[in-house]
């Protein structure tokens, strides 16, 4: 019988490649996403995988929105946390409501998410939990002390529960993308993209969607049974730990 996988953000951007490549490896698939009707309907049109709303930032909701999924699918046994927003600004500018909207679906959105599955990975002592982090949460970013705050702490989330979850068959592992070519980042003036951004990239090109989703596959596998607490930098060396 297959797995089942829950993406959050699973509709669009790195998440949609991770929903579509976890489906292509066997697994059954749910994909969660916040708000956007139409891209999810097109979505599952096109891939036939489930879509489900829900929003991350809200414990309740995520509660609702996984019992929904395990009632259709099965238990959830691998989780990728991949959903997250931006709210940029200069610190000294920066509202109380842009931090704290950041910082509720980027980091407390692991724990909203996480929890309600632990128990049922515990008790058949199996579960693959693997988060989408960024660059950014390791070298920090100008104008995203949120963004940057979170995903920090998405790496530290990472490393607590992988000590926990080791001895019960559960790996805990994260993932750091560096600048992949989503419809959000080519939407970036091509002079801005080829003058300041691709020339900090040592190999010279964007990352692709589906070489995240590729880690993501193999994290997921029993394969990389042995791998917990680990933190894979994806970056096309701009930024080497």
């Amino acid at each position: 019988m297959s797995r089942v996988a829950l993406v959050t953000g699973g509709t669009r951007g790195i998440g949609a490649a991770i929903s579509v490549a976890l489906k292509n490896a066997g697994y059954k698939v749910a994909a969660n996403y916040a708000g956007n009707d139409e891209a999810a309907k097109t979505f599952t049109a096109e891939t036939g995988i489930y879509a489900f709303k829900w929003d991350v930032s809200s414990y309740d909701a995520c509660v609702a929105g996984i019992a929904q999924v395990e009632a259709e699918l099965g238990p959830v046994e691998i989780l990728v946390n991949n959903a997250g927003i931006t709210r940029d600004a200069m610190f000294h500018k920066m509202t109380p409501d842009q931090w704290n909207a950041v910082i509720s679906t980027n980091l407390s959105g692991l724990f909203n998410m996480t929890h309600p599955v632990w128990s049922g990975m515990r008790d058949r002592s199996f579960g693959r939990i693997i988060s989408i982090s960024s660059i950014n949460g390791q070298k920090g970013q100008m104008g995203q002390a949120n963004y940057s705050a979170a995903k920090a702490g998405d790496i530290g989330f990472t490393k607590a529960l992988a000590q926990e979850g080791a001895a019960k068959g559960i790996t805990v592992n994260v993932i750091c993308p560096g600048y992949i070519g989503t419809e959000m980042v080519r939407a970036v003036p091509e002079k801005v993209l080829n003058e300041r951004i691709i020339p900090q990239i040592p190999v010279g090109r964007l990352g692709e969607p589906e070489e995240i989703a590729r880690c993501v596959v193999f994290l997921a596998s029993d394969d990389a049974g042995f791998i917990t607490g680990s933190t894979i930098t994806a970056n096309g060396g701009q930024y080497m730990v």
